[in-house]
């Protein structure tokens, strides 16, 4: 594939440098060999100042277009809650320069095809941060899918559950449960990241439905809800996604002709295979920060040395098929 930058170093700036950006994603654009975090912005002067010198990041700024416009930065990477979103992305693609967006791609479908569309039109790359498309641990169940281990695919299901925390039993004010920023609460957060990667295991969804609801009345968003899907290849799919359970669980089931394979999407328990002749185990451990190979596949994509397995395309269609289990129009 045609490179995109030519050049040696590729400079990044980071447009909402929270939490997620501490040790998950911050860290692994300085690590990847070729790319430099040039500079951070955060709408607190004081918060983007003490990230870049706790970090040793050149630049930082309390304004998005003063980041995004400085040409010293070469691609943004936008780690703000998904509402802001094409605010930003928006004006990125107007500047022509490379993106990668937090995950959900957008609260809903149409403003994350707005996004799609601005940097398809300009050619411009853009990806989205599903990093467990990049993983070895799902990779590994990508192989075992690939060699045939279970047979044929027929249903994949995936029971996600978690009990209350304390900040929602507290009524304390959480964006990922507001409703204006993320309808689906939590499951906007957490179910996406499995969603999407059921689509790079098993294809592309071409049917999907659901029902949500609020049950616990904790806050704004919703708090439990369940979807049905079908794969263009045949394959059937299935979820629950309960906020307000009495224990955690997280545990999806590939049902197979000849096996199943069975592991969990958010958690990083051994992933396990199941076949006639025997079963097998195997813990793949995360690196520290989980952005790591994503972020190498950045690389390697803008200097054509590879095709970054979530891209707008892939993240558009992940936001179609929750938007869908939703019943967002």
């Amino acid at each position: 594939m045609k490179p995109f930058f030519k050049k040696s170093l590729i400079r990044w700036g980071i447009i909402g440098c929270g939490n997620v950006t501490e040790v998950k994603s911050g860290p692994a654009y300085q690590m990847t060999e070729g790319f430099e975090l040039f500079g951070v912005m955060r709408r607190n002067l004081d918060k983007a100042k003490d990230y870049a010198k706790r970090h040793k990041v050149l630049f930082y700024t309390d304004d998005a277009k003063a980041l995004i416009q400085h040409p010293d930065v070469d691609a943004i990477y936008i780690a703000t809650p998904p509402d802001t979103h094409k605010f930003y992305g928006l004006q990125v693609a107007e500047v022509g320069k490379p993106c990668c967006i937090e995950k959900p791609m957008a609260p809903t479908y149409a403003e994350s095809l707005a996004i799609y569309t601005a940097f398809k039109e300009r050619d411009i790359p853009l990806f989205i941060a599903y990093y467990r498309r990049s993983l070895p641990r799902f990779l590994k169940i990508k192989e075992w899918l690939s060699n045939d281990m279970i047979g044929e695919a027929r249903h994949i299901k995936w029971y996600k559950s978690r009990t209350a925390s304390p900040l929602d039993l507290g009524g304390e004010y959480n964006w990922r449960t507001d409703a204006k920023i993320a309808l689906a609460g939590y499951f906007d957060d957490l179910a996406s990241h499995g969603l999407d990667l059921f689509t790079f295991l098993l294809g592309d969804i071409v049917k999907a439905s659901g029902f949500a609801t609020n049950q616990q009345g904790l806050y704004t968003a919703y708090d439990a809800v369940s979807g049905s899907w079908a794969h263009k290849n045949g394959v059937m799919g299935s979820g629950s996604w309960i906020f307000g359970a009495n224990q955690p669980r997280d545990k999806v089931e590939i049902i197979g002709s000849k096996g199943e394979i069975r592991f969990s999407v958010l958690g990083e328990e051994p992933v396990e295979l199941i076949t006639p002749t025997g079963s097998r185990s195997e813990f793949i451990e995360h690196p520290k920060h989980l952005h790591e190979f994503h972020v190498l596949n950045i690389r390697r994509h803008l200097t054509g040395k590879g095709m970054h397995p979530s891209t707008g395309e892939s993240g558009l269609h992940t936001a179609w098929v929750m938007g869908e289990i939703l019943g967002q129009k």
